[in-house]
């Protein structure tokens, strides 16, 4: 089963306006030039990667793994019979979720993972279904 991050459109509008935002006194002061045609080019390419990344980070379970992947980067697969506890998070830390709405699952030892699947009632209980000993916080 395949779930989708959920996108929080504020976030990717702050990431859109602290991208774009300071070159709009640059276009007002020195016009439309060379250089600044360049650093808009690259600045273009580099919010598509993003964009990329927000709408292409999903969660698949499989084989009783849990495997993550955010655009083009592939995260470490979890085992689910090594999951612990779901509850939710509004911990703000760098993880591969394109949303505030997010949950943390405890896993191994002292190992954490804080994700935002679109529907989180239903992939907690498909990871119940392979791992009932989940304690479901949210």
């Amino acid at each position: 089963m395949i779930y989708y991050s959920k996108v929080s459109y504020t976030l990717l509008s702050v990431v859109f306006i602290v991208f774009f935002g300071p070159l709009i006194p640059n276009y007002i002061n020195d016009g439309f030039n060379t250089n600044m045609f360049l650093m808009t080019l690259a600045l273009i390419i580099l919010f598509g990667l993003i964009l990329h990344m927000f709408f292409n980070t999903t969660y698949k379970i499989q084989n009783e793994k849990l495997y993550i992947k955010c655009g083009f980067i592939k995260y470490r697969p979890v085992n689910i019979g090594e999951m612990k506890k779901v509850s939710k998070s509004s911990n703000i830390i760098s993880s591969p979720a394109a949303s505030f709405d997010r949950i943390e699952i405890r896993y191994g030892k002292f190992e954490e993972l804080i994700i935002s699947p679109k529907h989180k009632t239903k992939f907690v209980e498909d990871l119940q279904k392979i791992n009932p000993e989940i304690i479901n916080n949210l």
